[in-house]
């Protein structure tokens, strides 16, 4: 079964936990076992899990990705001048594959799932795909 999803990012460098929308799609669809692969349908985007108990971790996230990867670089080349962002998200990655187990995603007490943003303002889409073992 697969769902694509929507959302609008409201600035350049940003991370949206998307955990808990996943997680109400799991449940909405009587999904208790199984496996859950969420993608970026996007170049300049990618999707990641990491700590969503401090808001500073993401804001360090972005930081140090700004720091690998300026925005500005004289060396690039890239006709859209938006280099960094392709970087970003083939660093992070386009997608995760995750554990369905008890009608819940399987992840450790302080991790959330987040889309990336790293060339917006934009309107972004996202898709899963639910593999189960039972319903």
């Amino acid at each position: 079964m697969n769902k694509t999803f929507h959302l609008n990012t409201d600035s350049h460098s940003q991370m949206i936990d998307i955990t808990r929308e996943l997680e109400r799609w799991i449940k909405d669809e009587k999904i208790e076992e199984g496996i859950l692969i969420v993608s970026s349908l996007h170049t300049t985007a990618g999707i990641t899990v990491n700590e969503n108990a401090d808001p500073d971790v993401k804001t360090d996230f972005l930081m140090r990705l700004d720091e690998i990867y300026p925005w500005e670089h004289p060396n690039d080349r890239h006709g859209e001048g938006n280099t960094a962002s392709h970087l970003k998200t083939s660093t992070v990655g386009h997608a995760q594959t995750l554990i369905i187990s008890n009608g819940k995603l399987m992840l450790g007490t302080w991790q959330g799932v987040y889309f990336c943003e790293f060339d917006g303002p934009r309107s972004r889409k996202y898709a899963a795909k639910m593999i189960a073992d039972k319903y």
